[in-house]
């Protein structure tokens, strides 16, 4: 079903470029790209993960085809500005990389910086401090490794036999569908029992998968990056008591400010999908004291306030579309719906 969805999805996108549309009624001040991964492609058959990743060939491509469309780079202060303004002649784009991975340092970062376009990073701090979870890493290596799988849901062991490559694949999403449904005590507890029973260090994996602080500091150092917050242990805000979130948010932003030794203004949901915050965390992310808060619910960001900064939404640009033309046609914004006013944010 859902590859059936991404079909008909892309199917709309190419009739909405063959017939002229982001040509003649590109909206909205501008849009927001979000990335997680840009590295070279890697080899087996099962990768779960690849959709959220891009090659650093086609991150090249992609800025000198937004270059050669005459879109504005900006980082978010400025994003805010224009969203907040009357409209100007000349449309943006805002890159944004969430995660902080470390693949980051050592394949996105040398093509920005050979373009010389600024670009936001959202750091959750747990990671470079070596103490966060990379959950997901970890259940990719189980399934990759194992056909037979057991594990606790809940009060029941449950055991899976996967053989092959689409059995792996569906019981990956089960599961990950099903982590990020629990608490982050919870889910901590459930991946150590899965980690532990295969032999994974979590951990280590995790460390490994993440930017340390002087990756980040190197990063910090150049007048064309904004660092971002994504809070501490980047958990589903959803799934956690409004305290307990609303500390997340401000500690993120504490814990960043300390060791950038800069102010922290912009704030990732993490996750950032309808189901991972809800209307409450727009008001706390404003309370935190951020000026904007990212979502990674698709669309473009109007200007004159029509666009909620604390609820903005950005169009995930990753590994199920590689195609230059639906990149203009979602630009343009003529693939979404027109944005609600100021206060009407996603729940």
């Amino acid at each position: 079903m859902a590859s059936d969805d991404r079909w008909l999805e892309r199917l709309r996108l190419e009739l909405a470029w063959f017939s002229g549309q982001p040509l003649l009624r590109s909206r909205g001040a501008g849009a927001i790209l979000r990335f997680e991964h840009v590295r070279p492609r890697r080899s087996g058959a099962f990768q779960p993960l690849r959709q959220s990743e891009i090659t650093p060939q086609f991150l090249d491509r992609a800025i000198r085809a937004l270059k050669r469309w005459n879109y504005d780079f900006l980082g978010m202060d400025e994003v805010c500005r224009r969203a907040v303004t009357l409209p100007e002649k000349r449309r943006f784009v805002a890159l944004t990389f969430d995660g902080a991975p470390k693949d980051f340092i050592s394949f996105a970062y040398p093509v920005l910086a050979r373009h010389a376009v600024p670009f936001t990073l959202y750091v959750p701090t747990a990671f470079p401090d070596g103490v966060g979870q990379a959950w997901w890493l970890g259940l990719e290596q189980v399934i990759a490794r194992e056909s037979r799988i057991s594990l606790m849901m809940g009060d029941k062991e449950q055991r899976f036999t996967v053989t092959g490559l689409a059995e792996k694949q569906a019981l990956f999403s089960h599961l990950e569908g099903w982590l990020r449904s629990l608490s982050p005590a919870d889910l901590s507890v459930a991946i150590a029992d899965l980690c532990t029973r295969y032999r994974i260090d979590l951990a280590a994996l995790s460390r490994e998968a993440s930017m340390d602080w002087e990756d980040l500091a190197r990063l910090a150092a150049d007048p064309r990056v904004t660092i971002g917050s994504a809070t501490v242990n980047y958990p589903v805000l959803a799934n956690m008591k409004d305290p307990a979130a609303l500390r997340e948010m401000t500690m993120g932003k504490a814990v960043a400010e300390a060791s950038f030794r800069r102010d922290i203004r912009h704030l990732a949901f993490p996750f950032g999908d309808r189901a991972s915050f809800r209307r409450n965390h727009v008001v706390m992310a404003e309370e935190a004291g951020f000026v904007s808060a990212v979502s990674t619910i698709p669309g473009i960001v109007d200007a004159e306030g029509r666009t909620n900064l604390h609820a903005l939404p950005r169009i995930p640009w990753d590994g199920r579309v590689r195609s230059l033309r639906m990149l203009r046609v979602l630009a343009s914004g003529v693939a979404f719906a027109p944005v609600k006013p100021t206060g009407s944010a996603a729940s």
